[in-house]
């Protein structure tokens, strides 16, 4: 019986998403009424659970690294240090084909270690790559492309929100996945970075090759650029590092990085204004993470009361489907709701279901992880709703940059993730090897 609660529940689920209504009303709603009807109508005992879950949820200290990384990424984004990456990036790069493309991945890849969220990366780069790009002759899908494609890299590299939630829904370590999407997430700027190269030999009218740098910098120039530089180094070092060594918790790692992080935004010239802002602007993007978190932690309840994942992967186990068929019809599953919902939700939905399928199915927790965010990191690339392209196109101060023009360009970039976490999976040592040396 409470299995097929639990199917109606996601019916219902399913059903109120599609109406428009908001995840985290849909979850908790759902989420409620099937705790209500397994209690037999207790209206009590199901208030009690749910308010209960609640408390447990958000009281957990690990909850604290998603506003904190965040933070620490607006910090690192408002002190102009990102900009002061993608000049150094960009002279470093300077002999290789399509350079400026290359040095938005390069700058992406390095900017997604001080930030847990692919939008901040999107909303700079937008304002510092795009403009440079376009001076240069570069084709304007391209650089487009270059700038929502490498974006994707915030939600791998840690820290990640995404790997964040993902730890907190299987009760894994942020550390371990932390660590275990180093190299895939280099893997992939790599891979990205080979296309741009590929391309702009092929067809250099698209990135016009260009000898010297984007300015004559001056001294003072010169030294605020090596601080930004160092100062990110720094940080990266602090926090990545700290978690590696054993140092910190992710959680005090993230504290430390805030900190850090705020002694260079000072450095780097940020006023009080801008120090609330970014408070108020880390609120703003972690208030609603929290609130779907709760939600989820409730619709774990439910799933947990009545046999839900039991339930449901003793069909896929009686349906004679083989793991890599399972493996494709979860692909498609996340492929179809990216092109409906944002990420975090996704995760939400499908990973207190499909995490505990992926295992009993022979494959290791941690790759199935690291491979799972590709995916659902490639759905931040597809239409209709595609959150980096409109993130990049509200961002880009340019008004022929349109959303159909956004898409095209980062359609290849779709296809990378998508070819790497293909290489995940089939080589789940990828992900799983530095964890278990370092962790």
């Amino acid at each position: 019986m409470g299995g097929d609660i639990v199917l109606y529940m996601l019916a219902l689920l399913i059903v109120m998403i599609l109406l428009g209504v908001h995840i985290g009303v849909s979850l908790a709603v759902c989420s409620g009424l099937g705790v209500y009807i397994m209690f037999r109508g207790n209206t009590e005992a199901a208030v009690s659970l749910m308010s209960n879950t609640a408390y447990e949820a958000i009281r957990k200290d690990v909850f604290a690294v998603i506003p904190l990384f965040v933070l620490m990424g607006d910090f690192i984004w408002r002190s102009g240090a990102a900009g002061d990456l993608y000049r150094i990036c960009d002279r470093t790069l300077r002999r290789l084909p399509g350079r400026l493309a290359i040095a938005t991945i390069a700058g992406n890849t390095v900017f997604a270690a001080v930030t847990g969220v692919s939008i901040a990366s999107a909303a700079a780069f937008s304002r510092i790559a795009y403009p440079e790009m376009k001076k240069m002759g570069y084709k304007q899908t391209f650089a487009l492309g270059a700038v929502a494609g490498s974006a994707c890299l915030g939600m791998l590299i840690p820290p990640s929100v995404l790997l964040i939630v993902w730890a907190i829904l299987t009760e894994m370590s942020v550390g371990a996945l932390f660590v275990a999407g180093i190299i895939p997430g280099i893997m992939l700027a790599l891979l990205f970075s080979a296309y741009v190269i590929i391309a702009a030999i092929r067809d250099p009218s698209i990135a016009p090759p260009y000898d010297k740098p984007l300015v004559e910098a001056t001294p003072e120039e010169n030294r605020a650029e090596l601080i930004g530089g160092l100062g990110i180094l720094f940080l990266i070092l602090t926090v990545i590092g700290g978690i590696w060594l054993g140092w910190f918790t992710p959680t005090e790692a993230a504290a430390v990085g805030v900190l850090v992080a705020l002694l260079l935004g000072v450095i780097k010239g940020m006023g009080w204004n801008d120090v609330v802002e970014s408070m108020y602007q880390a609120g703003r993007t972690t208030a609603p993470i929290m609130f779907l978190l709760i939600a989820a932690q409730m619709y774990s309840r439910l799933l947990a009361l009545g046999g839900g994942v039991n339930y449901i992967q003793g069909m896929f186990m009686n349906s004679n489907l083989s793991p890599f068929m399972v493996m494709a019809l979860m692909t498609v599953i996340w492929l179809v709701l990216g092109m409906l919902i944002d990420s975090v939700s996704i995760i939400l939905l499908t990973v207190p279901i499909f995490s505990p399928l992926a295992v009993a199915l022979g494959y290791d927790p941690i790759a199935f992880a690291i491979y799972g965010i590709l995916v659902i990191e490639a759905g931040l690339l597809t239409p209709p709703f595609g959150l980096l392209v409109y993130t990049v196109r509200g961002s880009v101060p340019d008004p022929t940059a349109t959303l159909q023009k956004i898409f095209i360009g980062s359609f290849p970039y779709f296809l990378l993730i998508l070819v790497a976490a293909l290489i995940v999976i089939l080589i789940p040592q990828l992900a799983t090897w530095l964890p278990r040396e370092l962790m």
